[in-house]
């Protein structure tokens, strides 16, 4: 069964380690270095985000394989990120993740995101959801969808 759920502390460790491997493995779509965004490899930070009830687990029978931090502000919600286990990647995870976003948040007239204007993965993924360019700047692309 694949779920989306807050994670706790206990969930913060693998949490962490997949944040790591699904940022840096951006190296092959279009990233100049490994690396990703402040504190995605950071246990304290993943710990910060728990904490504030802003961590997130996807989860397949048991097993974590995703996370996202999300941020709701009145009627809108941010996607901090998200990510997916490369082992895991297009296997549709990511598509269920976003869509359990919009359908725990169902209240909210917005979401809102961002990503690297590099990340041919990540620009391709957000247009294919029907999430729509508002601006851009010379690092990222951001996007809304209604609701």
């Amino acid at each position: 069964m694949l779920e989306l759920t807050k994670a706790g502390t206990p969930d913060v460790l693998v949490i962490n380690s997949i944040s790591k491997r699904a940022f840096d493995s951006d190296i092959a779509v279009g990233a100049s270095s490994k690396g990703g965004p402040p504190g995605y490899m950071s246990v304290s930070f993943h710990i910060k985000m728990a904490k504030a009830n802003h961590l997130y687990k996807l989860s397949v029978d048991g097993l974590i394989v995703g996370g996202a931090i999300l941020f709701v502000d009145g009627s809108r919600v941010n996607v901090g990120r998200i990510f997916v286990d490369p082992e895991y990647f297009r296997k549709g995870y990511g598509i269920f993740l976003m869509q359990e976003i919009e359908r725990i948040f169902s209240d909210a007239k917005e979401i809102c995101l961002d990503t690297p204007v590099w990340n041919i993965r990540t620009n391709a993924f957000y247009q294919k959801l029907g999430y729509i360019e508002y601006k851009k700047d010379g690092e990222f692309i951001y996007y809304i969808k209604k609701v």
